[in-house]
């Protein structure tokens, strides 16, 4: 049955839901509509300090940002959307119980985000790991201190050296952030297990693309590439991987290395359920116009990583970029051009000049390009700090944030494993919810 109100749906919980619906809570007068969120968490996950997660220097509850406390006038439905009928107005939402729950609505934003990019490589989704959710960042950080446990048990030196030895494919912020702060965090440990030498410690940055962070432009590129060589890790770009097994991995040259760990950050791409809905689609992405609305209708919007937006700064309208950035923003318009389908305000086009890009190397060392202004170093990683803390849409979680890197200066981070995470949940599908979980789950 419809409401004597319209209903408004926003689809996902990431930086584009997430403002797209406190926009939507900002603008619109009490009573003007029913606001629902659809979410597989029931938080925002703040994913740029992954990597800080997984490197076990921040807890993960400070960069999950909770939706009943963020959004007050929203309902949260927590599920998993498996069919929208664009036709009929309504989508079909798996919530953990027997049968779907169906939710009709007025006005729909879809901002679904993306998943990790998962290539035909025979082994990958069996033995690597992904870096997407605050899931798999609590599972990566047990795994690999159970790779040092292993290494310091193991008689065997060839094995030893093969539990020491971590891979990390993709040379973007994920993959670089990723791999220079795990390195770091490893070669920290390494002094609680006497019977382990820092040369049989290895950390391998694979890369098809010619230059790491090449979003970032030739200079910082370089000097991220000469900073984390110059600790010791090995960088291989313009290669690819062949295989991988359990104990070892095959590159496109075809050298083997004998290892345990292969962290997959080989990009994103939207969700399956994107090329299910029946609308145009980019390259995997939903078209939408200057609006953010998709074409051929009228009450859908898109917006985020899912969506192909139009660039009007660029040569020949390429699309903007799936990054954090463009994401928050374009949930912010979204959220005032629904708002003015109902007759509240005046709607907008998306036009959004990049205001810069960080990347934490760990320890001091950072690169940055604020407004354009290129920065090394811990100038950088003082702009990278400050840039987090303001993204980050929480006071309580920004003061917990802060808390924890300054305790880092004081003290290392605690190397404990705590088994939170079954092997089974970290997996690609079950982590980013694109497999369906059992019932009561």
């Amino acid at each position: 049955m419809r409401a004597a109100r319209p209903h408004v749906v926003v689809v996902g919980g990431g930086f584009a839901g997430f403002y797209a619906a406190r926009t939507l809570e900002r603008v619109l007068p009490r009573g003007a509509a029913d606001l629902t969120v659809i979410s597989a968490t029931d938080h925002l996950c703040y994913s740029p300090l992954l990597p800080e997660v997984a490197a076990g220097r921040l807890d993960p509850r400070r960069i999950a940002v909770p939706l009943h406390s963020a959004l007050r006038r929203a309902r949260i439905l927590q599920g998993v959307v498996e069919e929208v009928d664009v036709s009929a107005g309504t989508l079909s939402v798996m919530c953990g119980l027997a049968d779907p729950v169906v939710v009709p609505y007025d006005r729909l934003a879809l901002t679904v985000g993306s998943v990790t990019r998962r290539l035909p490589t025979p082994g990958m989704d069996d033995h690597s790991l992904g870096l997407k959710t605050l899931v798999q960042a609590v599972y990566i950080r047990d795994h690999v201190l159970r790779q040092l446990e292993l290494a310091d048990t193991t008689q065997d030196l060839d094995e030893r050296r093969a539990r020491l030895t971590f891979v990390v494919v993709g040379a973007g912020y994920a993959g670089t952030e990723t791999a220079a702060q795990l390195q770091v965090m490893t070669q920290s440990q390494l002094d609680r297990f006497p019977r382990l030498r820092p040369e049989d410690l290895t950390w391998m940055l694979v890369d098809v693309a010619p230059a790491v962070l090449p979003e970032l432009g030739p200079r910082l590129g370089r000097f991220a590439l000469d900073e984390i060589r110059a600790r010791g890790m090995r960088v291989l770009l313009e290669t690819s991987v062949r295989e991988i097994l359990e104990d070892r991995l095959t590159l496109s040259d075809g050298t083997v290395v004998p290892c345990h760990t292969v962290l997959w950050t080989a990009g994103v791409t939207p969700p399956p359920l994107v090329g299910q809905l029946g609308l145009d689609v980019e390259r995997g992405r939903v078209v939408v116009d200057a609006q953010l609305r998709v074409t051929g209708s009228d009450t859908v919007w898109a917006g985020g990583d899912a969506a192909s937006t139009p660039d009007p700064f660029s040569e020949k309208a390429q699309a903007y970029p799936p990054t954090a950035q463009h994401a928050q923003r374009q949930g912010v318009v979204i959220g005032r051009n629904i708002a003015a389908s109902l007759g509240h305000g005046e709607p907008r086009p998306y036009r959004h000049h990049d205001l810069g890009l960080v990347a934490d190397l760990g320890r001091r060392s950072a690169v940055a390009r604020p407004l354009g202004v290129p920065l090394t170093g811990l100038p950088a990683k003082v702009v990278a700090k400050v840039y987090h803390l303001y993204a980050v849409p929480s006071m309580a979680n920004r003061a917990r944030i802060a808390a924890d890197w300054a305790l880092n200066l004081a003290s290392r981070p605690v190397p404990a494993q705590l088994g939170l995470v079954r092997p089974d949940q970290a997996r690609f599908g079950r982590a980013e919810h694109t497999e369906r979980e059992p019932a009561g789950a």
